[in-house]
């Protein structure tokens, strides 16, 4: 091994990062860790309720339920990636995290947020197939084309991650330094790195901007095309059935990039670390918990299958009350 990776690899092994999180205001801890710790709660039932239901219900083997369930499987993980440790920090004095651990949770939360990006793409395009070809719909949404399509959204997430994982990985880091948020995101990284982060920041920055760009490009026609279709159609009962399929992922859809496009749209200065820590906050812990409430509270389908579970579940803890 060259004596410049050893070198290096010995210096990133005493590195520690310390994540100030919400450190600054003290009297804020404690009802930070309620809240969040519900926010967390409510994820991950709703989450792996919803992949529950779709998997139990029948009904919802779709394609549209279908890619709903890796949504929520995707929700799921990224919650899981980011807000254990916050709430740890919240509790304790000891906010530091190893060069390792950070350099994992940052893989892994991008792997996340990337497929998270192309999924919606994905269930754009499916309801694009539904309103406006419905009499192809079942052919071209094919089991084989769903499989693929999220296969190409995870692979293209593992690629893009570990790209910038290894750009990051060329920066040189020094002790101990203080990252002014509660994750390991780029940009808090990167701001305490020993050596010129520019490389590594224009990887990450063209990638992201063409993965933005890639999904809108998607969803945005897709949309105007629904939109068209819809206000052609003759009865105002097909166009209210019509918009209320496409009404939750359009919310969904809204809440994600909008945050993103906030969140890069921030300028990059000291007075702007707490507006970048509160859009990190909703799109890597709040978005996690609104999409399976989206899908839930203003999807028909969904409710009727609850419905159904319920009233199953009850016939069935009566039929054995009456053996018993």
């Amino acid at each position: 091994m060259p004596r410049g990776s050893k070198n290096q690899e010995n210096q990133t092994s005493r590195v520690t990062f310390i994540l100030l999180g919400f450190s600054e205001y003290p009297e804020l801890q404690m009802p930070l860790f309620l809240v969040f710790l519900t926010i967390y709660i409510v994820t991950v039932l709703g989450n792996l309720g919803m992949i529950m239901i779709i998997k139990i219900s029948p009904k919802l083997h779709t394609p549209m339920y279908f890619f709903l369930s890796h949504l929520s499987l995707v929700d799921f993980c990224y919650s899981t990636v980011v807000t254990p440790k916050l709430l740890e920090n919240l509790v304790v004095e000891d906010r530091t995290i190893s060069f390792t651990g950070c350099i994992m949770q940052f893989f892994f939360a991008c792997i996340f947020v990337v497929t998270e990006t192309f999924m919606l793409a994905v269930m754009a395009y499916d309801r694009f197939v539904a309103v406006c070809n419905p009499l192809l719909y079942t052919v071209v949404m094919s089991q084989k084309l769903c499989s693929l399509l999220v296969g190409a959204s995870y692979s293209w997430s593992i690629a893009c991650s570990l790209t910038y994982t290894y750009f990051l990985l060329t920066s040189s880091f020094c002790g101990t330094s203080f990252i002014n948020n509660f994750v390991c995101e780029h940009a808090a990284i990167v701001s305490v790195s020993c050596s010129d982060p520019y490389i590594s920041q224009r990887v990450i920055l063209v990638s992201a901007t063409f993965n933005e760009i890639s999904s809108l490009v998607i969803i945005l026609p897709s949309y105007v095309s629904i939109f068209i279709t819809v206000m052609k159609m003759p009865s105002t009962g097909g166009r209210h059935k019509a918009f209320s399929t496409c009404v939750s992922h359009l919310t969904a859809v809204t809440i994600f990039h909008g945050t993103i496009l906030f969140l890069y749209c921030v300028p990059n200065s000291k007075s702007s670390w707490l507006m970048v820590k509160v859009a990190s906050v909703f799109y890597t812990v709040v978005i996690p918990m609104l999409n399976p409430l989206i899908y839930s509270l203003r999807n028909k389908d969904v409710k009727e299958a609850v419905k159904t579970l319920m009233l199953n579940y009850s016939l069935i803890k009566c039929k054995a009350r009456n053996m018993n």
